[in-house]
């Protein structure tokens, strides 16, 4: 998909399905990137985090631009503030955030958003035309089980999953890691998972493909591949991303979702 001109990597509709309960509503994801926001460098432009030094006005400004693009005001986001573990969080109304991998809403017109520069931002339409999740994930999230931890609070609510949109993340390949990394993961994860995610870089490193990852750990939770979706390429290739591991210093793209109101 080409990329849009608001700053979005990429954005979609999601129908609430026939077999939904009467009242389903239609939801939207968009994913974020680097271009078409107010912040300077190092952050520029559209950063959407607030704790990574750039100025609070900036970022409530691009914050604001991700809201219009959805079609909402800015005061109808919830940014996660996540921590690298398998917390879900369940959001009402707009405010701040819980300390949370992971956010599941069922109010319409609240959107709901994951940062990352780097790590896997993922939005999950549910299948019953009221909840959507996002989720952040890294190689400490594959760990803990973030995304099995999200998908069993949707269940718990009631709901499957429809589709689920995979954001802007760094490739295996240029994510090498330490041997004891790569076992730990290996040893955390199940069988499918690990030898998704982990691969062997050029210089004979191990590397681990988080993004490849969430994807097999989605197909154990009877995710179908063809309800997956990837948006955006690797984070440290393409200079249009925010990248932390390219750039140390920089901003956050994220990923949102919400039910129409």
């Amino acid at each position: 998909m080409e990329p849009i001109a608001t700053g979005l990597v990429a954005v979609g509709d999601v129908l609430a399905p026939e077999s939904s309960s009467t009242g389903g509503r239609p939801a939207r994801w968009a994913a974020t990137g680097r271009s078409g926001g107010v912040s300077v460098a190092p952050y520029e432009s559209l950063n959407l985090a607030d704790y990574v030094g750039d100025d609070h006005d900036a970022v409530r400004a691009n914050r604001a631009r991700l809201a219009a693009a959805l079609g909402l005001r800015a005061d109808r986001l919830v940014v996660m503030d996540a921590v690298h573990g398998a917390d879900v969080a369940t959001v009402e109304a707009p405010g701040v955030a819980p300390t949370a991998d992971a956010l599941v809403t069922r109010t319409p017109g609240l959107a709901i958003v994951a940062l990352g520069a780097d790590c896997v931002p993922i939005a999950l339409i549910g299948d019953d035309g009221r909840t959507v999740a996002v989720a952040h994930c890294g190689w400490r999230g594959l760990v803990a089980d973030v995304v099995g931890a999200v998908v069993a609070r949707m269940e718990g609510l009631g709901s499957g999953v429809q589709r689920v949109v995979l954001g802007p993340a760094v490739c295996g390949f240029c994510y090498p890691v330490p041997v004891e990394r790569a076992d730990e993961v290996r040893a955390a994860c199940p069988g499918d998972v690990a030898a998704a995610a982990l691969v062997t870089c050029a210089d004979g490193q191990p590397g681990i493909d988080v993004r490849s990852g969430v994807m097999a750990r989605l197909g154990t939770l009877g995710v179908a591949a063809g309800t997956v979706e990837w948006a955006g390429g690797c984070t440290v290739e393409d200079p249009s991303l925010f990248s932390f591991r390219r750039d140390g210093v920089t901003g956050r793209q994220g990923i949102a979702a919400v039910r129409a109101g």
